[in-house]
């Protein structure tokens, strides 16, 4: 994926907003400052414990704006139906994205519907886009980018990896343990806002969905031409999800998330960044897991509990279709 992005859409689609490269575009329109998404949702199964494809396209959608340092205002919801689709689920996923707009303080402003042959699709999809309005000081935008991580900024996380991956894989498998895994689907947005009120050198966010943690971070460490390390017992997962991620044979650093961000932050402020999250209900489990180093450029490493060094690289292939 990452190759075909790079020698294929921004080869023959690349500007100065598309080469940004995070998961928003930031521009400027008039007086204002605006980021801008777009997403496609393709989970399977449609419903799982803590949510449903309805409820993941919209805080997908508003998260990537919330990593942007913007506060989500308004979504469009296309949606790709098979022919067939029962009535009944189409209802409840509208429900559920209506709901989950209402939570995420998000107007659903535009919409489109197809419906495809019977087989041409499974069942559901849906494309969303977002808008967003940049939070600005004395009128110049608070920028954030994975371009602009800086040797010796501490590495954030927000709380426990893997709940929506192993949600979505424990239902399709028919899998059961002893306690049931929830998909952690939040809007981050609040989250977000908080830590940014409390600090004022926030360098990069990013939520960590396909891929995980360690994609996230290769993303950044390349975007900004410097090195992640961080430290694996630092690192917060869930009981149910490592039991089902080591039944399965899954690193659970690779597993997506929909309700977690990785912040990466000036040292001076990530104290107060840290305190900031612990105290937002979807950051109680809040850690700090790392820091940035200046070289191998590119690179992320992983200190095991061991004092060994491994290296963490992108994913390969899609260990876990389907799940976002």
């Amino acid at each position: 994926m990452a190759e075909l992005i790079d020698q294929l859409f921004l080869g023959k689609l690349g500007n100065p907003v598309l080469d940004q490269r995070d998961d928003s575009g930031v521009f400027q329109i008039g007086n204002s400052y605006v980021a801008f998404t777009t997403d496609s949702f393709v989970v399977d199964p449609l419903f799982f414990p803590g949510g449903d494809i309805g409820r993941l396209a919209v805080f997908g959608t508003v998260n990537d704006l919330a990593c942007a340092a913007a506060t989500p205002l308004y979504i469009t919801s296309s949606f790709i139906l098979e022919e067939g689709l029962d009535m009944a689920t189409l209802e409840a996923v509208v429900d559920s994205m209506r709901a989950a707009a209402d939570e995420a303080g998000v107007t659903v402003a535009a919409g489109d519907t197809k419906v495809v042959p019977n087989g041409a699709a499974d069942r559901m999809f849906i494309t969303t886009a977002g808008i967003g309005l940049l939070r600005t000081d004395s009128g110049r935008p608070y920028l954030v980018s994975g371009s602009l991580a800086r040797p010796g900024d501490a590495v954030l996380l927000s709380g426990t990896l893997a709940d929506h991956g192993m949600a979505v894989m424990s239902r399709r498998e028919g899998l059961a343990f002893e306690s049931e895994i929830v998909s952690d689907a939040a809007p981050i947005s609040g989250l977000v806002a908080a830590v940014l009120d409390a600090c004022p050198s926030v360098h990069a966010l990013r939520d960590p969905t396909r891929g995980g943690l360690a994609s996230a971070l290769n993303e950044i460490a390349r975007q900004s031409g410097v090195c992640m390390e961080v430290e694996e017992s630092a690192i917060p997962v869930g009981e149910p999800a490592r039991a089902a991620c080591e039944l399965l044979g899954i690193d659970p650093l690779y597993v997506a998330n929909e309700g977690k961000v990785v912040a990466i932050i000036a040292p001076e402020g990530a104290d107060a960044a840290l305190e900031a999250m612990r105290s937002h209900p979807l950051g109680r489990q809040a850690v700090r897991i790392g820091k940035v180093l200046e070289s191998p450029a590119g690179r992320v490493h992983l200190i095991t509990p061991y004092g060994n060094r491994r290296i963490l690289v992108l994913a390969h292939g899609e260990p876990l279709p389907r799940i976002c």
